[in-house]
């Protein structure tokens, strides 16, 4: 029921925890913990009340409202507080490890619960059911309903969770490596932990180290931060003095490089890597390989473009002419229609079901490594990422034209 983390393997711990195993296997940096094994999610929806529902997925919002009605049974609390205990009972992070997650065909990225922050065996058991019970929400279902085989059996739907130390990270980020080793690692960073960048709630520094190890680096207006006080975790502003700052520097952006290489051999593949740094040492949070790669690096607007274009990140490649339609959170979900292009100020995971109608994005934070980019190329929408209020100059109705290869957004009526 409960495995070490360095024991995991994917067919019984889901490919998240596998992965993390098999660094920890090589001497790898990677925070210390244990996996609730698919057994402990199996018995938990073969209880006599969710029994009926087991192989069943055909009625999610049931199976997730039953999941979230149940106690944890007494057997895993028990083995939680044991492991726990193991551990000296510090804060700790609680992720799901699902079946046919962070796969070469689907990352799932963002899809399923995470938590931070979280301390004793109540609240880690009470985070556990959480993401046994995320396999089943809408946003889930709508992700697996895009991309995955129509014929992917239904006891394929497992739900293994990992708990770690938690980090109290000083910088954090994303890594992808190359699939041609010519090309440059690209890293994000940003100050705090990585939610911030993962979730493109900060528009992050990006770097490119390439093989010799030259780093070249755009270095982002970092406004805010993700920090842990106590068993919460709390957005603070970031002082004016270094948000400008550079979140690491050149000698820690090939250090990580060197990682990403080190991870990509050992896992056989290009991988998407998240990473922080604590107390001035690095450590690796995840590593799954990089389903769709981004566009290349772009400078923010060239000699050929449009004046009155608007320019950001490049996110997901192609180009897309659609309706503007501004959307600041779930509120205004029900006013997206298909093939309007979302206008955001980031794009949380909940708005995954919206990607699969749209036609494009448009952010105001956020960079090509985060979730919803990933979403967004995996998808095949174009996405343009940290338009600077993109919200208040770009407005409903408007034909748009978003070309996600070169990062610019541009008004063709009034």
């Amino acid at each position: 029921m409960i495995v070490p983390l360095m024991e995991a393997v994917a067919d019984t711990c889901g490919g998240k925890a596998g992965a993390l195993g098999a660094l920890l296997r090589a001497g790898l940096p990677v925070p210390d913990g244990f996996v609730v094994s698919f057994a402990a999610y199996l018995d938990a929806v073969r209880d006599p009340d969710l029994g009926r529902f087991a192989g069943r997925p055909d009625d999610p919002d049931a199976i997730r409202q039953a999941i979230e009605a149940r106690p944890v049974h007494a057997t895993v609390i028990d083995a939680l507080g044991r492991a726990l205990d193991e551990l000296g009972d510090p804060p700790v992070a609680v992720r799901s490890s699902a079946a046919n997650e962070d796969t070469g065909q689907a990352s799932a990225a963002g899809q399923h619960e995470s938590f931070l922050a979280v301390h004793g065996v109540s609240e880690v058991a009470e985070a556990v059911r959480a993401c046994w019970a995320s396999l089943f929400s809408p946003r889930a279902v709508d992700y697996r309903d895009a991309s995955v085989r129509a014929d992917q059996p239904s006891d394929d739907l497992m739900m293994a969770v990992i708990v770690q130390r938690h980090l109290d990270a000083e910088a954090s980020g994303v890594m992808f490596t190359p699939a041609d080793p010519d090309d440059p690692t690209r890293i994000e960073a940003s100050w705090g932990l990585g939610p911030s960048v993962v979730e493109g709630k900060v528009t992050p520094d990006a770097y490119r180290v390439t093989g010799d190890r030259s780093v070249t680096r755009a270095v982002a207006d970092k406004r805010t931060r993700l920090d842990r006080r106590g068993t919460r975790l709390v957005i603070r502003d970031v002082p004016t003095r270094i948000r400008n700052q550079p979140a690491i520097d050149d000698a820690t952006a090939t250090r990580l490089a060197g990682l990403g290489k080190e991870i990509a051999a050992l896992l056989g593949g290009p991988q998407d890597i998240e990473w922080a740094i604590a107390d001035g040492r690095t450590w690796i949070l995840q590593a799954r390989p990089v389903t769709a790669a981004p566009p290349p690096a772009s400078p923010r607007g060239t000699c050929d473009t449009p004046a009155a274009a608007l320019t950001g990140t490049p996110g997901s490649r192609g180009i897309v002419t659609g309706i503007a339609r501004i959307v600041r959170g779930p509120g205004d979900f029900a006013r997206v229609r298909p093939g309007d292009i979302l206008v955001c100020p980031f794009t949380d995971p909940a708005w995954t079901p919206l990607l699969r109608i749209a036609a494009g994005v448009v952010t105001e934070t956020g960079g090509v490594l985060s979730h919803a980019a990933i979403v967004a190329r995996e998808h095949a929408i174009p996405a343009v990422l940290g338009v600077p209020d993109a919200t208040g100059r770009l407005h409903d109705d408007t034909v748009i034209t978003v070309d996600g290869t070169t990062g610019t957004v541009t008004a063709t009526n009034a």
